[in-house]
């Protein structure tokens, strides 16, 4: 019985360690800040104003393109990390 191949319990553990409450509370805070009503907002206006820039021929459409892009990644984080999560779980 000794010899069978066992998980690592360690990583079974799904709750958050002793002491990392004001640390999930500040990640929480930040999640909210980044992805909240403002974030929007401000990424819409950001958005608008590099494309009309861009349709104008004022930026170079390579950084506006980089603008764009960093958006999409800023809202898509929490898909984005799902999708690397159960990529990580079909190999185990």
């Amino acid at each position: 019985m000794l010899l069978l191949p066992l998980p690592a319990y360690a990583q079974e553990s799904v709750a958050d360690p002793a002491g990392s409450g004001v640390l999930v509370s500040a990640v929480h805070w930040l999640q909210g800040t980044l992805l909240g009503t403002v974030a929007t907002v401000v990424a819409v206006i950001a958005v608008a104003m590099v494309g009309f820039l861009m349709l104008t021929g004022r930026i170079n459409w390579r950084y506006g393109a980089t603008v764009i892009l960093g958006c999409f990644i800023l809202f898509g984080a929490a898909s984005i990390v799902a999708g690397i999560q159960s990529t990580a779980q079909l190999g185990q």
